[in-house]
Formats: C-alpha cells, sequence, structure tokens
C-alpha cells in the first residue's frame, strides 16, 4: 500500500519521523495492520464509519451557514497515536499550565498582583471585553474558575510541542474524543487486543466527580445540570451526549427559575433545585437582568444567585479572558509568576500587533505569519500568509493598521503530519491536539488523549471542522 510518506518533506510526520517507510516506535503495530487491510477494504470501513455516525447523530452546525445543515464531522479511521513518554512530558506541561491560568483568574478578580508587579499591563485586563468587573471580589466554590480547560497544542518534531491556544471560557470537542473511541472499538476490536490503549470513556464519570469535589464547600450531594442555547447551536450533540452520558438534566433557560434565594428547575410535575450549572452560554447571555438585556437563552437572576453562593456556575463567568491571545502572549510570565517554575510547555512565538514595533514587523513579514483576533475562535477571521494571495494580504494589512489591539501574529510553523486515509491511499496531513482538563480543589485531572482535529485539505494548516477539518481517534499507549 502506498503510504505517500514524507510528501511534506520539511515536515515531521508523526508516523514516520524523518525516515522513509520505517515507522516511529509508538507505530510499529499499526503499518503492518494498514498494510494487511490493504486500501480497498480501509475504504469501505470508513464508509462504514462515517454511515454509523450520521445513524447515531454525531453532527455540527456551521455559524452563517445558508442552508443551516447539521454536518457529520469526517473522522478518519488511521488513529494518531502517542508512546507514554511523550504523554507524560504533555500531561506534566497541562497541569502545570491550568494550574496557574486558575491561580491567574483568581488574582486578577481580587488583588491583581501580576499587574501590580508590571508583568501585564492594566489595560490588557481591565480594559478587556472578556473581563467581567461583576466578578471582583467574589470567590468561586473551592476557588476553581476552569472547571473544564482545553488546551491545543502542535508539534513540529520528535521532542517538540506548543500550546497554541488556550482554552477556557467553553472548550468543545469532548463528545468527538469520546465517540471517535468507540467507533474504533466497534470497528477493530483487534487493535485494541494488539496495542496497550489508555481508556478515555470514563470522561463523564470524571467531569461529574470534579463538579462535584468544586460545589463540595456548599453542598455533600449536588444536583448537576448542563445549561444549553438550545437545537440550534453548533456544539448542541455535545451538550445532549454529556447530559446523557452523566444521567442529568439538559436544560434551557427557560427551564430554569430563580425563587426564594434558590436555582430550580421547573418541569411539568412542579419545580426540584440545582446546584451545579455546567454552562455551554457564553457570559454576556447567561442573565439579562446582569448582563445582555435581550438575551432570551439565560435566566434573571442566575448571576445573583451565584454570587449569593447557592449555585455553582461552571466555568465561572470571566473565566474566559484566559482565551485572549494576547493575554496567551504572557503565558510564560504568568507560569512563573504563580508557580516559580519554567514553563514545561512553550508557547508559539507570539507578536502583539498593539505594539508600535510588532505591528510594523508584522505587516512586513505577513506572507509568513498567521495572524489572529484575540477573542477569536473557529478558524474564523484569521489570515495565514503563505496560503493568502497578494490581494487578501492587502486587505489584511488595512484591518491591522485600522485596530492593531485586536490581533496578535504568529510565524507559520511546520506543523507535524500523519498519514490520512484519501481517495487515493494514504497521505500525511497536518493536526493538532486537544486534551481535555478537569479542575477541581482535589487534583487536575487530564483525560490521556484527547481530540486530535486534522486538516484534511492538502497542505491547509486550519485543523477546525467549520473550516473542513476532520478528527481522528488519539492513542496514548500504557507504559
Amino acid at each position: 500500500m502506498n503510504f505517500g510518506v514524507r510528501a511534506l518533506r520539511d515536515m515531521f510526520d508523526e508516523a514516520f519521523g524523518c525516515s522513509e517507510g520505517k515507522g516511529r516506535q509508538p507505530y510499529l503495530k499499526l503499518i503492518p495492520w494498514i498494510e494487511e487491510q490493504g486500501f480497498g477494504k480501509l475504504s469501505k470501513q470508513s464508509i462504514q464509519a462515517e454511515e454509523l455516525f450520521r445513524s447515531i447523530g454525531i453532527t455540527f452546525n456551521v455559524y452563517g451557514d445558508s442552508d443551516g445543515e447539521e454536518r457529520i464531522i469526517p473522522f478518519d479511521l488511521i488513529p494518531r497515536i502517542i508512546s507514554s513518554r511523550e504523554w507524560l512530558h504533555l500531561e506534566k506541561g497541562i497541569i502545570q499550565r491550568v494550574a496557574a491560568i486558575n491561580a491567574f483568574l483568581a488574582d486578577i478578580y481580587h488583588r491583581q498582583e501580576i499587574i501590580r508587579a508590571g508583568i501585564i499591563p492594566s489595560e490588557l485586563i481591565n480594559s478587556n471585553a472578556a473581563f467581567l468587573p461583576e466578578m471582583c471580589g467574589f470567590t468561586p466554590p473551592g476557588n476553581i474558575y476552569t472547571h473544564i480547560v482545553g488546551v491545543d497544542i502542535v508539534r513540529t518534531g520528535p521532542d517538540e510541542f506548543f500550546v497554541l491556544e488556550d482554552n477556557a471560557r467553553v472548550p468543545s470537542g469532548v463528545s468527538y474524543m469520546i465517540e471517535n473511541r468507540a467507533t474504533m472499538l466497534q470497528m477493530f476490536p483487534e487493535l485494541f487486543a494488539n496495542h496497550r490503549i489508555r481508556t478515555v470513556s470514563d470522561y463523564p464519570k470524571q467531569l461529574f466527580q470534579s463538579l462535584a469535589e468544586s460545589a463540595s464547600s456548599f453542598i455533600d450531594d449536588p444536583n448537576v445540570a448542563i445549561l444549553t442555547p438550545g437545537i440550534f447551536n453548533s456544539a448542541y450533540y455535545e451538550h445532549s451526549f454529556l447530559a446523557d452520558e452523566m444521567g442529568i438534566d439538559l436544560l434551557e433557560g427557560s427551564d430554569l427559575e430563580v425563587r426564594g434565594g434558590r436555582v430550580t428547575i421547573r418541569t411539568t410535575t412542579g419545580t426540584s433545585p440545582v446546584d451545579v450549572i455546567y454552562r455551554r452560554i457564553d457570559d454576556d447571555y447567561l442573565d439579562p437582568l446582569s448582563f445582555n438585556p435581550d438575551s432570551v437563552l439565560g435566566t434573571p437572576g442566575l448571576f445573583d444567585a451565584y454570587r449569593n453562593g447557592v449555585v455553582m456556575l461552571a466555568n465561572a463567568p470571566g473565566a474566559g479572558i484566559a482565551d485572549d491571545k494576547a493575554v496567551y502572549s504572557y503565558m510564560p510570565e504568568i507560569i512563573k509568576f504563580y508557580t516559580g517554575e519554567k514553563p514545561l510547555l512553550d508557547n508559539v512565538p507570539t507578536w502583539r500587533c498593539a505594539d508600535p514595533e510588532s505591528l510594523q514587523y508584522v505587516i512586513s513579514n505577513l506572507d509568513d505569519m498567521v495572524v489572529k483576533e484575540v477573542n477569536g475562535s473557529g478558524g474564523y477571521g484569521m489570515l495565514v500568509g503563505p496560503a493568502a494571495s497578494k490581494r487578501e494580504l492587502k486587505d489584511f494589512s488595512r484591518k491591522l493598521r485600522a485596530n492593531p489591539s485586536n490581533y496578535i501574529a504568529q510565524p507559520t510553523l511546520s506543523l507535524s503530519t500523519v498519514p490520512v486515509l484519501t481517495r487515493s491511499g494514504l497521505a500525511p496531513r497536518h493536526v493538532d491536539l486537544r486534551p481535555f482538563v478537569l479542575v477541581s480543589p482535589e487534583k487536575i485531572r487530564v483525560t490521556p488523549g484527547g481530540l486530535t482535529r486534522v486538516a484534511l485539505k492538502k497542505g491547509s494548516l486550519v485543523v477546525n471542522s467549520s473550516q473542513g477539518g476532520g478528527t481522528k481517534d488519539t492513542w496514548v499507549l500504557e507504559a
């Protein structure tokens, strides 16, 4: 079978490394299996997997799509494999980083010592749209702001890992991680007999446990629910999936009511209290009395109930400032300030366009840069310089000059590749990795693996599903 090895010759291929035809250690058992299956059989199995995803209803919506059609996220059968040694390094770095993010949030909503120390400029925090003054002076249950975090990681070499961005607002994708694994187990049980692979299926149980641990400061046996914007949200499948897996209620804002100092669920048979809300609604829409008065997604009085300590919200309102890409550029300093340690996982070098010298450098080298909005997500509003036309570069230069503080820029990295199944055989495609992290006062748990997102278009560096990317099952091998 033609593997198309090293077609992108300046890239590190995770299956084959830097040598043609010889697999890296984690893939040594998988490669003979792929050759034995052959292209024809794998292609048929790929169609079966798509039919399975469609029958289960594993879909997502694309915002702004004119037809509003739900789509199946493309799933590639060839798993991505991470050795136990590689994972140990990643896990330690992720735990360090997430602990620092939580400490940073606790600080900026209280004494702001990191600003007093001159490490981060005040305007970056206090003038940031994601900063919620309403949270100042308030300590969430267990002092946890980021109960669920997604850390996006890219790789450029055998031992070269970088954090691309942090997702502390409402990170999504965990349902696809779990369903990808379930699909592989169903279709290829022999692979799991030949490989010792760490499980991801206990994530919902660990999520519930982590939320309960965080709420233990005010209740022992909490009633937990998920708050969703509704069926038209792009991640609604995930909201429903997690509610089913945890055996808890999936609610919309109109299902909740604040009465007598408690938050209650309205049902056809009466009301019942809710103690913990895993909210998948952005801050601005949570409570029309405290935030956007036009919101019909939230519940009036919910934020006051939260501030009064009768309900826990996960993640905490205001945690999304840690997603800000200008704040991201300070993460090495943030980690050192709160932990006293050197970061175990490096940032991608980042230019803050709000700085005049950095802006000039970025504009002069725009064709080699990836430029992102500081509060952007999903691959929207960004420029990939090497793939842009001269007209696109010129137009983006105008945007940068008009609103420089809205952008950061990074070099175009040589992201690692992994084999994917294409119509003509296996070929290398670029990937990133989103491990999912659960935080409680008891511990920080990192699910072994996470969601591998893959850019299915040849040469593309954009892995987001909304931009045509797909996903893979991610295997972390047992030691």
